[in-house]
């Protein structure tokens, strides 16, 4: 796990977990900015290192009129924004070969959606970059198949790899997690991450909108940090019901410090 140190540089503490954190998708710079503020003074005071995360787009949707993004560069040169104005590092999802090669020269991490964790050549594209590769686990995967995604990233000569559970299918539009799933995937001797928010989520609604049950990603992240997960994943927006995708799972901005100082305290205890 030497690439957390090169990313975080003092700020990492094997003893400590890291946090992904951010609005599900680039909306406007007035939103992403003060997020990154917010999230940036929280986690300096808390010595949580940060990756502030935001989707530059969205390619994974469930109807043809939800939003995707306000644009390609546009987005990314806000995230940049972020990178300069606050030092923090940047993760953000890429869903074809040629977004890795583009949003590469913006972020820090580039991030494989669940959707696409088998899919070959998107992980090697991504791998040759030489980012951090963040994979997410599918849905329809077990824990035991993360080390296959992983393997064709490291077969593509990278190593740095992150892997993160999110839940898996559960009836039609439900998901449950399983927190074996994450010391089984730690085994494979990568960083594991907790996807608090869309593990609550409530996908492919009959409205074309996902829904999601938001009051228990608190459960979720207490759950993971006592299950001894290397990070944390949690979507937040200012304003959730304002939000332009997946505001039914995203944790209200203002809930962050309290829910972040419960899992430090947690975390403590267990050490």
């Amino acid at each position: 796990m030497e690439f957390l140190k090169d990313l975080f540089g003092q700020q990492y503490n094997s003893n400590s977990f890291f946090l992904l954190a951010g609005p599900c998708v680039v909306e406007n710079e007035k939103n992403i900015m003060q997020t990154a503020a917010t999230l940036q003074n929280i986690c300096s005071q808390l010595k949580i290192p940060l990756v502030f995360k935001s989707s530059y787009k969205k390619a994974n949707r469930t109807s043809k009129s939800s939003f995707t993004g306000i644009g390609n560069i546009e987005a990314l040169q806000i995230l940049h924004k972020v990178k300069t104005t606050f030092g923090i590092p940047l993760v953000t999802d890429i869903h074809t070969n040629e977004d890795a090669a583009l949003a590469a020269e913006y972020v820090d991490v580039l991030q494989i959606p669940a959707f696409l964790s088998r899919q070959t050549d998107l992980l090697e594209a991504a791998a040759q970059t030489g980012k951090i590769i963040n994979i997410k686990k599918g849905q329809f995967l077990n824990a035991e198949s993360m080390h296959h995604a992983a393997k064709k990233v490291c077969d593509s000569g990278n190593t740095k790899i992150m892997l993160t559970e999110r839940g898996n299918s559960f009836g039609y539009n439900d998901l449950i997690v399983d927190f074996r799933n994450i010391p089984i995937m730690q085994q494979s001797g990568y960083p594991v991450v907790m996807d608090c928010t869309h593990a609550v989520q409530q996908p492919n609604q009959s409205s074309g909108i996902t829904g999601g049950t938001p009051q228990y990603v608190s459960t979720m992240a207490k759950c993971a940090i006592a299950t001894g997960a290397n990070g944390l994943f949690i979507e937040t927006h200012p304003t959730p019901a304002e939000a332009l995708s997946d505001g039914a799972n995203m944790l209200p901005l203002n809930e962050m410090q309290g829910l972040l100082e419960q899992l430090v305290r947690i975390k403590q205890a267990i050490i």
